[in-house]
Formats: structure tokens, sequence, C-alpha cells
């Protein structure tokens, strides 16, 4: 059944402010914005704590916060893997809860948009609790990456009402009229899926994604950030060059903390280099 609309749009809310505040500061210098992604808890929760602060450090605009979970449907080997690993190191929705609520405090400047899945925030009632937690734990929006808003209503409610943006997902195979149902939804931006398939790096984008950039672009009332497969700074550079408001990096910056997710400094490093990239 298809729930009504919301009363309040998840984009009229703080947390979308200070999320298209960030965009708006990156198209001012002329860049498409960076958004990084650590995962919560992994490979430590102050490992993930350490990621979190370089990867702002280094250049993000915004920070995606994974939180990690059993079945993540979307998520490629290399999520998976920091998922798992993160669950088997003792994290928790609230410990992860806890790492959003540190990051903010230390770098308070920074919107954090945790990832997270239906089940983790709905599960059998409307999310009103864990969209609490969030936003009293300083972030900003959510992006709930196995949501619709055909389903959506209740959550975007409550999410409205805690003050926070409500992200939902465009994919390649979105009919041109959904696309611009799913873009009016949205809060915060709309997140542009490139490809097909699951998250992980690849060696290239499809030739296609400069076309759906364009599509989504033109439908959509909110930035546009892409994300899934971005990897390199070619493809960043890409991105920029074909419009998008941002661009999401989260496989290939998982992969460069080192197969023990230690290597921060390594982290920043390529956080710096994608920042360059961004540069229209």
């Amino acid at each position: 059944m298809t729930s009504a609309a919301p009363p309040l749009r998840t984009n009229a809310t703080p947390g979308a402010a200070r999320i298209a505040a960030a965009f708006e500061r990156a198209r001012a210098e002329r860049r498409a914005a960076l958004i990084p992604y650590v995962v919560a808890g992994y490979p430590s929760y102050e490992g993930s704590f350490a990621a979190a602060c370089a990867a702002i450090d280094a250049g993000a605009d915004l920070l995606e916060i994974g939180l990690p979970y059993s079945d993540p449907l979307a998520d490629g080997a290399t999520l998976q893997r920091a998922s798992h690993a993160a669950l088997l190191a003792g994290a928790t929705f609230e410990a992860s809860l806890a790492l959003v609520a540190r990051v903010a405090a230390a770098r308070p400047a920074t919107p954090l948009v945790p990832m997270a899945y239906a089940n983790q925030l709905i599960g059998g009632g409307d999310g009103r609790d864990r969209a609490m937690g969030l936003a009293a734990a300083g972030a900003a929006g959510v992006i709930v990456a196995d949501l619709t808003p055909d389903e959506g209503g209740p959550f975007e409610a409550v999410a409205a009402a805690a003050g926070l943006a409500v992200v939902y997902l465009v994919a390649p195979t979105t009919s041109p009229a959904r696309r611009a149902a799913v873009a009016a939804r949205s809060g915060g931006f709309l997140y542009c899926v490139s490809l097909v398939g699951v998250t992980g790096a690849r060696a290239s984008l499809p030739s296609s994604v400069r076309g759906l950039v364009a599509a989504v672009r033109s439908v959509s009332p909110v930035p546009v950030a892409v994300g899934f497969g971005v990897s390199r700074p070619a493809h960043v550079r890409a991105l920029a060059a074909a419009g998008a408001d941002g661009v999401i990096v989260a496989s290939a910056l998982v992969d460069a903390l080192g197969p023990e997710g230690t290597d921060v400094a390594a982290m920043g490093r390529l956080v710096t280099t994608l920042r360059r990239a961004a540069a229209r």
C-alpha cells in the first residue's frame, strides 16, 4: 500500500539546510562537493573515529558514515568485509550513534550523513526513536539504502520532526518519471547510483554516466551526488565535468586503509587527491 506524503518534506529541515550550505560552498569554489565514506566501528571504534576525522581534515565537504549491518544488500565485497569486521569487533547501532556524536563534536562544521538499511532504522515501526537518536547525535541527514518513497512516508514524517533530511536513491534503471518523483521527496541531496550493481571500486565508470547525470539533474530540485564505483581521481574529474553536484567515494577509501584498516594517513592522502580532482 502506498503511504501518503508527509506534511513536511525533509528537505525543509535544519539538517537539509546544513547539507545545502555544504553544497553551496563547493559550488562557490567551482567544484563538486566531495563526500567520503567511512564504516562506523571499522577496524575499531577508535580506528573509525580517526578515519572520519582524517577524511574531514583532508577535504570532505560532507561525510557519509556507514552503520554496520549483517545484510547490507547494496554493498559490494569491500564494504561487506568492513561491516562484518566492525560487527565482529562489537559494533552496535548504539555504538555507531556514539561515534556519530563524537565526530560531530570534533568536526562540527561538516554535515554527517549516516547510511543504513530500513530494518536497522524502522523495523516494524516508524523509526521515530532512531531518527531522534541520529538527530541528537548530530547527524544532518540519513541515507536509507533500501527505502523507497512508496514506503518511506512514515519515516520521512518522524525524520522531519527530528530535523533530519532523508536522502533517497535513483539508479540508471529508474524511469524518467520515477526519477522526478523520487527527487521531489529527497532531502538534502539525491543519491544517483552510477551503475547497475552493488558498491565497489571500478577501473572505469559506464560511458552512459554523463547522460545519466544530466538527466537526473534536470528533474532534481536538490543537489545530485553520484556514487557506486567511483574510486579514482579521473572518475571524480569526469563526474565534476558532467555537472554532478557531489561525488561519493566509499570502497576505494576503505581499501586505502589497508588490510588491517589502520592506514589512516594513506586514506587521507587519497581524499586530498580526490578533492583536487573535484575542481571544475
